[in-house]
C-alpha cells in the first residue's frame, strides 16, 4: 500500500524493507533492519556498523562489492521482495498513485582491471578452476546462540518496474554457488573433458583386457604342463598300469646257459675253510654219489691237519667235510662229506675234445657270492701255466697245461667247474690273470680281465680217481735236472742234480733215452717249448707210461729221442 503524504514510512526489521521518506535509511550488518532518516543508528550486535551518509543505503557484509540496485545487501542475504524499489531521501511519494523509480545511482569504480578470461573472482568462473566452496553457515548472533530465521513480512505494495539499466555492474558471481541452496535448473559442466575421458577409459579397459588375457595364458599354461607332465609320467589320469609279460613255463632250452645252470647248480657247492690262523672261500662240485667233491689245493690249504671245512649246497643245507687227498703239483684236493643223501654228481666231458670258441659256462661263488654263473668261450688250449709259489721252496708250484676262458673268474670260483654247451665238466676253474701281470690262483684278490684259467678235466679226473684210492697222486717224470735260470729258448739240461748228483738220474727215462747234461729240449711230440716250466707242464698233461719224443740240440746239432715216461709220488 502507498504511503500518505506527510506521513512516517514503519520501518522493517531484518527483511530488507524500504526506509521511510525523508529519512536515512542504515542498515545493520548484524540483523539487516533500517531506521529512520536523522536518527542515530543504535550500536550493532556486529562489530564495523556504520551509519549510512544521507541518501544512500549502506550494506554491511562479508564483502566488498557494491550493493545492487533496488536491494540492501545484508548478511542473511535477504533481498526485498519483486517490484520493490530504492526511494530517494526526501522525495515524498505522490499522492495517490506509486513513487516514481528513483535514477539508478552511479556505478562505483572497479578496484581491479576486468579480466580479459573472465577467471573468478572478478570475472565468470572459468573453464579451469571450479568456483571454490564457500562456507555459508546460519545466521548466529554476536553471542553465539543460533535463532531461527524470521517468518516472512507482508509483501511490499507493488511498486513500479525499475527501469533496465544497461550498465549496472554485475552481480557478485560468488554468490550464484551456494552449497546450501537449492540445485540449479541445470548442473554446471566443464570445459570439453570428455574425449580426454573416454580415451583414458578405453585405454584402461585395453590394459585391463590385455592383463585378464595374459593371467589366463599363464594359468592355462601351467595347468596344461601340470597335465602334460602327468599324462607322460602315468599314461593317463587314473592308476598307472605298465604292461607286463604273462607267466612262462620256466622250462628252458638244455643248450642255453640258463638251461645248463639249471641242471649244474644242485651239483656246485660251496666250501668255507678255516684253521691255522687262516681262511677262504671256494668252490667244489660233486664227483660221486658217495660225497666226494673235487676242489682245488689253495682252496682247502688253509685248513691244514686239523681245521674245519664247511660245505654249503645250493639248497642251503650245510654239511662238515674232510680232506680225503690233495696234490700241490696239480693244484687239485678231494674232500668228502657224510651223511648226505641225493646227491647228483656232475657228468664228466673230454678236455682234449675242445676247440677255440667253443661256449663254455663258469659257475662258483666269486667273492662268496654262491651260485654265480657266468659265461665265454675257449680263448686258447694247452696254455702253460704256472701258479703258487709263495712259500719260496717250489712246493707249492703248481704246472697247469690249462685251458683259457673269458667267462668272468674272480678269487672264489677257484674249484668250481667249466662247463662245455652240453653241461658237461671240461676244466676245473684255478687261475686268474691278475691286473698287475701276475699269476697266482686267487690272482691277488683283483677283479677278473677276461683271463681266467681251468685245468683240463683229464688230467683232474686222473688225480682225482688216484687220490680218492690212495691219498695221493703220481706224476710222470722224465728223470732229469732242468737248469731253471737258462735264458736262452728251450729246456735245458742241468750241469748237475739238486741233490749234488748227477743232472740225468741213473736208470731213469731220460738216461735210457740218452739224454746228456747241457742238452736243449726243444720240441715235445713236435711242439715247440720255450722255458724250463713249459717241458714240466707238457711232460704232467700226460701219464706215467706214456710214450713221448723229445727234439733236443747238442753241439749245434738237433736230434730226436723217445722215451717212457715213468713215475713219482706227488712232490
Amino acid at each position: 500500500m502507498p504511503a500518505q503524504p506527510g506521513a512516517e514510512a514503519p520501518a522493517f526489521s531484518g527483511t530488507g524493507a524500504v526506509p521511510a521518506p525523508g529519512a536515512e535509511a542504515s542498515v545493520s550488518g548484524g540483523t539487516g533492519v533500517a531506521y529512520a532518516a536523522g536518527a542515530e543508528a543504535p550500536p550493532s550486535g556486529r562489530a564495523g556498523s556504520v551509519p549510512a551518509p544521507a541518501g544512500e543505503a549502506l550494506a554491511s557484509g562479508l564483502t566488498d562489492a557494491p550493493p545492487t540496485p533496488g536491494a540492501a545487501s545484508g548478511s542473511t542475504g535477504a533481498a526485498p521482495g519483486p517490484g520493490a524499489a530504492s526511494v530517494p531521501a526526501g522525495a515524498p511519494p505522490a499522492p495517490g498513485a506509486d513513487a516514481p523509480a528513483p535514477a539508478p545511482a552511479p556505478a562505483p569504480t572497479p578496484l581491479h582491471d576486468p579480466d580479459p578470461y573472465s577467471t573468478p573472482p572478478y570475472g565468470e568462473p572459468g573453464p579451469w578452476a571450479p568456483a571454490p566452496p564457500v562456507q555459508h553457515p546460519a545466521a548466529t548472533p554476536a553471542h553465539g546462540v543460533a535463532v531461527s530465521a524470521p517468518e516472512a513480512a507482508p509483501a511490499a505494495p507493488a511498486a513500479p518496474a525499475a527501469p533496465v539499466v544497461q550498465d549496472a555492474p554485475v552481480a557478485d558471481p560468488w554468490a550464484r554457488y551456494d552449497p546450501w541452496a537449492a540445485p540449479a535448473s541445470a548442473p554446471l559442466q566443464q570445459a570439453d573433458p570428455v574425449e580426454e575421458d573416454v580415451k583414458r577409459r578405453r585405454g584402461r579397459r585395453r590394459r585391463a583386457l590385455i592383463t585378464g588375457a595374459l593371467v589366463i595364458a599363464l594359468v592355462s599354461g601351467v595347468a596344461g604342463g601340470v597335465v602334460g607332465v602327468q599324462l607322460e609320467r602315468n599314461g593317463g589320469i587314473g592308476a598307472v598300469e605298465l604292461p607286463q609279460a604273462g607267466v612262462e613255463a620256466p622250462d628252458r632250452d638244455p643248450d642255453s646257459v640258463a638251461g645248463i645252470a639249471a641242471q649244474a647248480l644242485p651239483s656246485v657247492v660251496t666250501l668255507h675253510v678255516s684253521g691255522s690262523g687262516s681262511a677262504g672261500t671256494g668252490t667244489g662240485f660233486v664227483l660221486d654219489d658217495r660225497g666226494h667233491i673235487l676242489t682245488n689245493d689253495h682252496v682247502v690249504e688253509p685248513a691244514g691237519e686239523d681245521g674245519e671245512i664247511t660245505v654249503t649246497f645250493h639248497s642251503g643245507d650245510t654239511a662238515e667235510a674232510t680232506v680225503v687227498g690233495r696234490d700241490s703239483g696239480y693244484d687239485l684236493a678231494v674232500v668228502r662229506v657224510k651223511g648226505v643223501r641225493g646227491l647228483s654228481p656232475l657228468p664228466l666231458g673230454n678236455s682234449d675234445n675242445v676247440q677255440v670258441g667253443d661256449p663254455v659256462v663258469a659257475i662258483g661263488a666269486p667273492f662268496d657270492l654262491a651260485g654265480t654263473v657266468t659265461s665265454g668261450i675257449i680263448s686258447a688250449r694247452e696254455r702253460p701255466i704256472t701258479a703258487g709259489g709263495e712259500k719260496g721252496d717250489g712246493s707249492d708250484v703248481s704246472y697247469v697245461d690249462a685251458l683259457q676262458t673269458d667267462a668272468p673268474i674272480n678269487p672264489g670260483n677257484s674249484g668250481g667247474p667249466l662247463l662245455d654247451g652240453k653241461g658237461r665238466v671240461i676244466g676245473i676253474n684255478s687261475a686268474i690273470r691278475s691286473a698287475d701281470g701276475g699269476l697266482d690262483p686267487e690272482g691277488g684278490q683283483s677283479g677278473s680281465i677276461g683271463l681266467g684259467f681251468a685245468i683240463p678235466i683229464n688230467q683232474g679226473k686222473r688225480v682225482a680217481e688216484e687220490l680218492i684210492e690212495s691219498g695221493k697222486a703220481t706224476h710222470p717224470v722224465i728223470g732229469i735236472t732242468l737248469d731253471m735260470q737258462y735264458s736262452g729258448d728251450g729246456a735245458r739240461v742241468a750241469a748237475e742234480g739238486g741233490d749234488g748228483g748227477p743232472a740225468v738220474s741213473t736208470g731213469g727215462p731220460g738216461a735210457k733215452a740218452g739224454i746228456r747234461s747241457g742238452d736243449v729240449i726243444t720240441k715235445v711230440d713236435g711242439r715247440p717249448v720255450h722255458s724250463g716250466e713249459e717241458l714240466i707242464v707238457k711232460t704232467r698233461a700226460h701219464r706215467p707210461g706214456d710214450k713221448l719224443e723229445l727234439t733236443l740240440e747238442r753241439d749245434g746239432k738237433e736230434r730226436t729221442v723217445s722215451l717212457v715216461l715213468g713215475s713219482s709220488d706227488g712232490d
